[in-house]
């Protein structure tokens, strides 16, 4: 039976969770030819979390960041309909990391699945959850974004390695009698055309020609810097132009842009073009580095707790990443 109205959709808890360890500019200067001051004038980074592999994963991660997010809601994991996993490092193809973390949590019989979208993976999962419960065919989805970049990240590569932080971010979406609220509008793209300049290839068929020389071993994240920055330094301005002109909404209607934390310098740039201020774009990748599918999930998760975020506010989230993909949401909380 189709449904016979569209429903609301509420945030009613978040959550995050990153690793203990800290791996600092300095730590990366015994590792490779760099120092603190050439990072932090290139990307903003001063340190970023990693891993331990004995005891810490994306399913841990992704498990600790929902069960918080459940807590700050109020709500038992049984009452979950569906758990979306946004994640690049998924610990195997089958099954999903989004349903083991169904079992960790005590969800089950929920339904799972994980995404790939790369570093959109948080603002993917939140468009998708949303249009499920508009729909009115989902009661409540628990969404993640998270990756464990640090497991695929050649500390060789000196380009690469000085982004890449592990971390999660939750939330939990319900629906409400109020068609109003939730996501107003949403973009979700692709471009094959440059998926070379980022991407992890598995098997010797998976390097495109001219790659056959990268030192990077495969199963490691490959990335053309140069070619990255320029395509995201553009999307980052043209998703919220049109975020904004589509929905009719102004700068100053906006409680945040939650934006992926790419690089300090893209941020930096596109808050200057736009002319956003800067207390309405939250910046952490001095602390966390780029935590690509996590990232704004856990932007999103820190400023619902300390309440720069709240139900009434109208914010904007956006993402650009591997792909190459790109992806916007405006909702009103």
């Amino acid at each position: 039976m189709t449904p016979a109205r569209m429903y609301g959709v509420r945030v009613v808890g978040a959550g995050s969770a990153v690793p203990e360890r800290r791996l600092t500019n300095a730590d990366l200067e015994q590792l490779i030819d760099t120092s603190n001051e050439w990072i932090v004038q290139r990307t903003g980074i001063l340190e970023r979390r990693v891993v331990d592999p004995n005891k810490e994963s994306t399913r841990t991660l992704g498990t600790l960041a929902l069960t918080r997010a459940l807590d700050n809601a109020g709500m038992q994991a049984s009452e979950l309909d569906l758990v979306i996993l946004g994640s690049v490092t998924s610990e195997m193809t089958c099954p999903s990391t989004a349903c083991m973390i169904v079992g960790d949590i005590g969800a089950t019989p929920a339904g799972s699945f994980d995404l790939v979208a790369a570093c959109c993976g948080f603002v993917y999962t939140a468009n998708v959850a949303d249009t499920l419960i508009r729909s009115g065919r989902y009661r409540a989805i628990g969404i993640i974004g998270c990756d464990t970049l640090s497991t695929i990240v050649d500390y060789t590569d000196r380009g690469v390695c000085i982004l890449f932080g592990d971390g999660a971010g939750a939330a939990v979406l319900v629906r409400d009698e109020d068609p109003t609220i939730g996501c107003i509008y949403q973009t979700m793209n692709s471009d094959s055309k440059m998926w070379d300049s980022l991407y992890i290839p598995r098997r010797p068929q998976d390097v495109p020609p001219g790659h056959e020389a990268c030192e990077s071993k495969l199963g490691m994240l490959r990335m053309n810097g140069r070619e990255v920055y320029k395509f995201a330094i553009n999307k980052f301005r043209e998703v919220i132009e049109d975020a904004l002109a589509k929905t009719g909404l102004g700068v100053d209607d906006i409680s945040q842009f939650i934006c992926h934390q790419s690089n300090l310098r893209i941020i930096e740039a596109a808050k200057e073009k736009l002319g956003l201020p800067d207390d309405k774009v939250f910046v952490n990748i001095d602390r966390f580095g780029n935590c690509s599918g996590g990232s704004v999930g856990l932007c999103f998760d820190q400023l619902w707790q300390s309440g720069k975020v709240k139900h009434g506010d109208n914010i904007v989230m956006c993402a650009f990443g591997g792909g190459l993909t790109w992806a916007s949401g405006v909702w009103k909380l």
